[in-house]
């Protein structure tokens, strides 16, 4: 390998936006991703869902989803 060419390779701080964080080696020296294996769904077998600006109730409100259960509860 050429000297003065490679990026330093280091110890790296890796955390999530659950709070889980853990250590491993990168080029950079802190990671910040939104979701990891202690949150996502294909690894706890929980749904979540990961709105961002609101995505999700747009989604429900375009095609009517969600609404049809309030409009029966407001008819009882």
């Amino acid at each position: 390998m050429k000297k003065g060419i490679h990026p330093k390779y280091q110890k790296c701080m890796v955390t999530c936006g659950c709070g889980e964080s853990f250590e491993t080696r990168s080029t950079k020296e802190v990671i910040k991703v939104e979701i990891c294996s202690k949150c996502h769904p294909f690894y706890t077998g929980k749904q979540k869902f990961v709105d961002t600006a609101g995505r999700v109730e747009k989604f429900q409100r375009k095609y009517s989803w969600g609404l049809k259960n309030e409009k029966e509860d407001q008819d009882k």
